[in-house]
């Protein structure tokens, strides 16, 4: 499977209406929208897993398309950076 990051989502933007466009190009494995941590809102980025070929063909069409009024911004996901803690943060 290969992870896709779609970003610049209308916050208004549910994992169905996500699901819905990119099936356009193949089956979905999964959709995942991030949601803030404390405040629950939409954070306005997601990430959608798709077998590679189909996924290569989403980021090339669905890159920039106008979603809501918002041009997405669409790549293939890397690998989250170790973060350094924060000083005085509990850990």
């Amino acid at each position: 499977m290969t992870t896709i990051y779609v970003g610049n989502l209308p916050f208004s933007a549910t994992e169905s209406d996500v699901r819905s466009l990119f099936e356009q190009y193949g089956a979905v494995q999964s959709v995942k929208l991030i949601n803030d941590r404390e405040t629950g809102r939409p954070r306005g980025f997601g990430f959608v897993e798709m077998a590679p070929a189909e996924a290569q063909a989403a980021i090339r069409s669905m890159n920039g398309f106008d979603m809501g009024g918002r041009p997405l911004r669409v790549n293939e996901a890397r690998e989250r950076e170790a973060r350094i803690p924060r000083q005085g943060a509990r850990w």
